[in-house]
């Protein structure tokens, strides 16, 4: 009976001293928890809602809206035999190699740019963030305009001026995809560029200044100094680059339709046409569930790498 009172007591003050730990926690943790609820609805509302509805979908058959019968995998294993499925695979990781070869570097190039030239910085960031305030359907329609075939064509006019002859640009299967980026990376570069400026601007200056008083140059101070302190910021910003170029879909939509031949179209794309030119919306919700496992499997992988090599 004794060892029962005692266990009890102790019972007793367990529960107080936990009660009393949990209720410090959630009041000190108040705020954040009132600040965090409104952002975590909303982005279940719009994201993980839908995700599970696309989920859903993806499994029936459906005349127009109206989801017939379940039938399982059947809509992904029709989109994996589409003919133009695996095109708009290969193409939207073509899209995104691109993006990583041209557009990845020239939003640092402008920071590092703008960051060391002494006067003129204030004009120099409004610029470069100006063709991201450009709408996105307006700069498409400009550089169809700039990059289209034959004796009308912005470039074409331009290179006979110097006595080039025209080049079929946008119907030409090699240059599709990098033209289509050279656009995508002409809005996007500035907006990036003033993430990484403000990167350079938490650097210590002390460091710059040791490193002019050892004689480094320019490229030294850039190479030992610069890229090491926006490391993590260009490692994240490299990601989500990654993310967006993968849903790329009205520039090649608007500038190509796809084509010539398939060569520019995207997964996206794919599932554009099978929502609103087919109605099929089963199948677009099951290419928009392969996207979506695609991007994770990225991510994944992505955050192992990284994490090993911090290590």
């Amino acid at each position: 009976m004794r060892i029962f009172l005692l266990t009890e007591e102790a019972a007793g003050a367990v529960m107080k001293i936990t009660g009393k730990k949990n209720n410090n926690f959630f009041r000190k943790n108040a705020a954040g928890w009132m600040l965090m609820v409104p952002s975590l609805i909303l982005f279940a509302y719009f994201v993980w809602i839908p995700l599970l509805e696309s989920v859903r979908i993806s499994m029936y058959s459906a005349k127009g809206i109206k989801l017939q019968q379940f039938v399982g995998f059947k809509n992904y294993a029709d989109v994996f035999h589409h003919p133009d499925f695996l095109p708009a695979l290969r193409n939207t990781f073509s899209y995104t190699l691109w993006s990583l070869i041209i557009g990845f570097l020239v939003p640092i190039v402008l920071a590092l740019f703008i960051s060391e030239i002494r006067r003129g910085k204030s004009f120099f960031k409004v610029g470069i963030y100006l063709p991201n305030i450009v709408p996105g359907m307006a700069m498409v329609l400009m550089f169809g305009f700039i990059f289209r075939p034959g004796q009308t064509g912005i470039l074409n006019i331009l290179l006979a001026k110097i006595g080039l002859p025209p080049s079929a640009w946008l119907t030409n299967p090699h240059f599709t995809k990098p033209l289509i980026i050279v656009a995508l990376t002409w809005k996007g570069a500035g907006a990036t560029a003033l993430l990484y400026i403000a990167g350079l601007q938490g650097i210590d200056p002390e460091l710059y200044e040791a490193a002019i008083i050892d004689g480094a140059g320019i490229w030294r101070r850039i190479v030992n100094i610069t890229l090491p302190c926006i490391y993590n910021l260009a490692r994240t910003l490299l990601i989500l680059q990654i993310i967006s170029v993968f849903q790329i879909l009205y520039e090649p939509l608007v500038m190509t339709n796809g084509g010539p031949n398939n060569a520019s179209i995207s997964i996206m794309q794919l599932m554009y046409r099978y929502a609103f030119e087919r109605y099929d919306y089963p199948k677009a919700s099951a290419v928009a569930v392969i996207i979506c496992l695609i991007l994770i499997v990225l991510t994944v992988v992505y955050n192992k790498v990284n994490r090993k090599r911090d290590y």
